[in-house]
C-alpha cells in the first residue's frame, strides 16, 4: 500500500508541474509578448522620447495645429538607425499621439486628416528607406567577410614564433572597409632558412591587390625550391615581367636568414629596413642601389645581395611607405627610425603596437596609405631555453607551488661589430 500512495503521487505531481509550465511557457512565449519585447528591445530611444517631447508641448502650449506636424521627426530618425518594424512602431505611436492630442485640443477635422495623411506617408518613406539601409548593410557585410576571406588567403597570419625569431606583424588597408590593399608581406620557414617580403604595390584597388597576390604566390614557392636568394628575387622579376603592364611595378625587400649569424637582404627599390642592436636603429641601406621588381628589363641592372651579421638580440623592421611617408597636420612625416629607438624592447608585439598607435596618433586616427610593418627578433639562446623551460613547466599543486620547481635566468647577448658585403647578381 505504501508503494502504491507513493506511485500515485508520483503520478499526480507531474501533472500539476506539466500544467504550470505549459500556462507559464504559453504566457512568456506569446507572439504578441515576444514581438512587443523585441520592438522594446531594438528601438532607439531618442526617437521614442522626441514623439514625447512633442506631445507634452503640444499639451502645454494648446495649439496642436502648430506641432502636430512635428511628429514626422520620430520615424524619420527611426530609419536612420533601426530597421522597418521598428519605424512603422514609431510612426503608429507618432499617429495614435496626434490623432489623440489633435482631437482633444480641437483641430478641425479635414486639417486634423491632412497632418495624420502626412505623417502616415513620411512613415511609410521611412520604412522602405529603412529597409533599403538594412538591405544595402547587409551587402556590404557580405563583401567584408569574402574581403577578410581573401586577405586572410592572401596575407597569412604570421604566428609569433618562426624558427629562431620572434615574430610580430601589423598591417592597415587605407580603405578600411575593404581591409586590404596593395601593400604585401610574408614570413616562412623553408628549407633553406627562414625567408621573408616586404613590398609595396603601385597603385590601390583590386589591381593592385591582383599583384600582391602574384608576388606572394611567386615568393612561396620559389622560397622553398631556389637555394639562392637572388634567384628567388629572378623568379619574381620573371613571373611580373610577363603579367605586369608597362607602367607598373613593385618595390619589396626580400630577406633571408640561412643560419650562421648573419642575414641576407635584396632591395628591390624599397625603403630601407631598420636595424636595432644595443638599442640603436640604423638603416640598412644598400651600396647598390637596386630597381623594383618588374623594372629591371628598363634599367638592365641586376639585384644586389646585401649580407650582415645578425646576432642574438639584434631586431629588424621591414616596413612599406605608407609609414614613412604618413603626415600629421603640419604636413611633417612620421619619424620610424626616432620611434622605433623609443618603443623597441624584447617583446615584438609590444613594440610594432606602439608604433602602430604613434603612427596613427601622428596622422589623428587614420592613414590614407597602406601600412604594414614586421618586426624580426632573434632572441638569445638562454632566452630560448627559459621559454622552452616555462612551456613545459609541470603544472602547479593547488597552494600555487610547482611540483618541480627551478630557477631560470635570461640574459640578452648582443653581437658586436657591424659589418656587410655585396654580391653582384
Amino acid at each position: 500500500m505504501r508503494h502504491a500512495r507513493q506511485h500515485g503521487d508520483d503520478d499526480h505531481l507531474p501533472k500539476l508541474r506539466s500544467g504550470k509550465r505549459s500556462r507559464t511557457t504559453d504566457h512568456e512565449s506569446s507572439p504578441r509578448a515576444r514581438t512587443l519585447a523585441h520592438w522594446a528591445g531594438t528601438t532607439p530611444a531618442l526617437p521614442l522620447l522626441i514623439v514625447c517631447v512633442i506631445v507634452l508641448v503640444d499639451i502645454l502650449g494648446g495649439r496642436g495645429l502648430i506641432w502636430l506636424p512635428l511628429l514626422a521627426t520620430g520615424p524619420a530618425l527611426a530609419a536612420a538607425t533601426s530597421g522597418w518594424r521598428q519605424v512603422m512602431g514609431v510612426g503608429l505611436l507618432a499617429t495614435v499621439a496626434g490623432a489623440t492630442t489633435g482631437i482633444r485640443g480641437g483641430v478641425p477635422g479635414r486639417e486634423l486628416t491632412v497632418i495624420l495623411a502626412a505623417l502616415a506617408t513620411v512613415t511609410l518613406a521611412s520604412a522602405l528607406a529603412s529597409a533599403l539601409r538594412g538591405r544595402r548593410e547587409r551587402v556590404l557585410a557580405a563583401v567584408r567577410s569574402v574581403a577578410e576571406t581573401a586577405q586572410h588567403a592572401l596575407l597569412a597570419p604570421v604566428p609569433g614564433k618562426v624558427g629562431p625569431f620572434q615574430v610580430a606583424v601589423r598591417y592597415s588597408a587605407a580603405a578600411a572597409e575593404a581591409r586590404i590593399g596593395g601593400d604585401l608581406y610574408a614570413l616562412i620557414p623553408t628549407p633553406h632558412g627562414v625567408r621573408m617580403i616586404v613590398g609595396d604595390v603601385r597603385g590601390k584597388g583590386l589591381p593592385a591587390v591582383g599583384t600582391a597576390a602574384l608576388v606572394l604566390g611567386v615568393f612561396r614557392e620559389a622560397a622553398h625550391d631556389e637555394p639562392d636568394l637572388l634567384d628567388v628575387v629572378g623568379r619574381i622579376e620573371r613571373s611580373l615581367a610577363r603579367n605586369l603592364g608597362p607602367d607598373d611595378f613593385v618595390t619589396a625587400v626580400v630577406a633571408g636568414y640561412p643560419g650562421g649569424g648573419h642575414l641576407e637582404v635584396v632591395n628591390c627599390g624599397h625603403a630601407p629596413p631598420l636595424l636595432v642592436r644595443d638599442r640603436e636603429v640604423t638603416a640598412v641601406v644598400p651600396t647598390r642601389p637596386t630597381p623594383p621588381l618588374g623594372l629591371r628589363a628598363l634599367s638592365g641592372e641586376a639585384p644586389s645581395l646585401h649580407t650582415l651579421p645578425f646576432d642574438d638580440g639584434d631586431q629588424l623592421l621591414l616596413y612599406t611607405d605608407g609609414v614613412t611617408e604618413a603626415r600629421d597636420a603640419d604636413r611633417e612625416f612620421y619619424p620610424l627610425a626616432q620611434g622605433l629607438a623609443r618603443n623597441v624592447g624584447d617583446e615584438p608585439d609590444r613594440t610594432v603596437a606602439a608604433l602602430h598607435q604613434e603612427l596613427l596618433d601622428h596622422v589623428g586616427g587614420r592613414l590614407h596609405d597602406d601600412a604594414a610593418l614586421l618586426l624580426l627578433r632573434k632572441p638569445a639562446p638562454a632566452a630560448q631555453a627559459a621559454g622552452a623551460a616555462q612551456a613545459d613547466a609541470p603544472p602547479t599543486d593547488g597552494q600555487g607551488a610547482s611540483a618541480s620547481p627551478g630557477l631560470t635566468r635570461e640574459v640578452d647577448a648582443f653581437g658586436e661589430g657591424f659589418g656587410s658585403t655585396d654580391t653582384a647578381a
